[in-house]
């Protein structure tokens, strides 16, 4: 999570959380670092789903088989011979509006931690897995309907039918989890859906963490490391985020040195393995606090699972 969470990022795991003590010992320092830069090393990780698991992707072929259903209701006949098996791990996107997924930016909670990698790809360092959901382009009628997602104009009917709150999708999601959790709000963005609890959570605790005087002292340290390179950043944050990176497609000599010597000083620093011990710490203590709603949310997702599976089963 960086800023308010690592966001660009719909992929989420619901592995239990890895801790630092796994690696010490086992790996050099720069590997203990790259491997504590992961969503997956976060306490608050185990209450958010994986949607690559067995679990994820039942729940995504059980949401386009209720999608698809429920499309031919609105009267689109085309999706009678919809194969949901195509589509289960996209996202819709309006026809007309889909633009291609960049890799600036960075999709590790605290940004470069390979030089060499750095050196080559500058801060256009985004991992694009092939599991990760891809966008899916369908026609405005069909996508309006399919994501409740409404622009000024539009029909809230399809075809003389009411197109339910969510779209055909969000009623999807209904069915299988039940009626969703109360919004809350992240840095003035609202938060709907299942796992709003933990995503808030998660801002809540980085936020905290990065009170702490440790963090801070480790934002010291790798700026100071940085200026001796000839940079001056506070923090690694102003690195990765300086718009100058945002102006091309490809990264710029001046990217790629300032990434590698952003990734160098924070493995000279011992940046990841310090902020990382304190956010760990900060996610525990918001567990504790709301340990209860969490595994309710979990228990939630359980049985969101088995549903899925009940519904996947019956088309089979």
């Amino acid at each position: 999570m960086r800023k308010v969470l690592p966001l660009a990022s719909l992929a989420v795991t619901g592995l239990l959380a890895l801790s630092a003590c796994q690696f010490v010992g086992h790996d050099d320092p720069a590997d203990a670092a790259r491997r504590l830069n992961t969503m997956e090393s976060f306490p608050l990780h185990a209450y958010i789903p994986d949607p690559s698991s067995d679990g994820g992707k039942a729940v995504s072929r059980a949401q386009w088989i209720l999608a698809k259903k429920c499309m031919v209701r609105l009267g689109f006949a085309g999706f009678t011979v919809l194969d949901t098996k195509a589509v289960e791990s996209t996202y819709p996107v309006r026809q007309g509006t889909l633009m291609g997924r960049g890799t600036t930016g960075d999709d590790s909670p605290y940004g470069v931690d390979d030089p060499d990698r750095a050196a080559e790809h500058g801060y256009h360092n985004r991992n694009l897995k092939e599991s990760d959901a891809q966008p899916q382009e369908w026609p405005a009628d069909q996508y309006v309907a399919l994501t409740g997602s409404f622009d000024s104009g539009d029909s809230h009917q399809a075809n003389g039918h009411p197109i339910p709150e969510g779209g055909c999708l969000g009623r999807a999601t209904r069915t299988i989890y039940g009626s969703p959790p109360k919004p809350t709000k992240v840095n003035g963005t609202k938060l709907t859906g299942f796992y709003s609890l933990a995503l808030a959570l998660w801002s809540e605790s980085h936020k905290e963490a990065r009170k702490d005087p440790a963090w801070k002292k480790a934002d010291r340290a790798w700026s100071a490391c940085m200026k001796e390179k000839g940079f001056r950043y506070p923090d690694p944050d102003e690195a990765s985020f300086d718009t100058a990176w945002y102006r091309t497609d490809e990264p710029t000599g001046r990217e790629k040195k300032t990434a590698a010597a952003d990734a160098r000083c924070k493995l000279d620093t011992d940046y990841i393995d310090t902020v990382h011990a304190v956010e760990a710490r900060a996610q525990k203590t918001v567990i504790g606090k709301h340990e209860k709603d969490l595994d309710a949310m979990r228990a939630a997702d359980d049985r969101a699972v088995e549903n899925a599976r009940t519904i996947v089963e019956k088309e089979s």
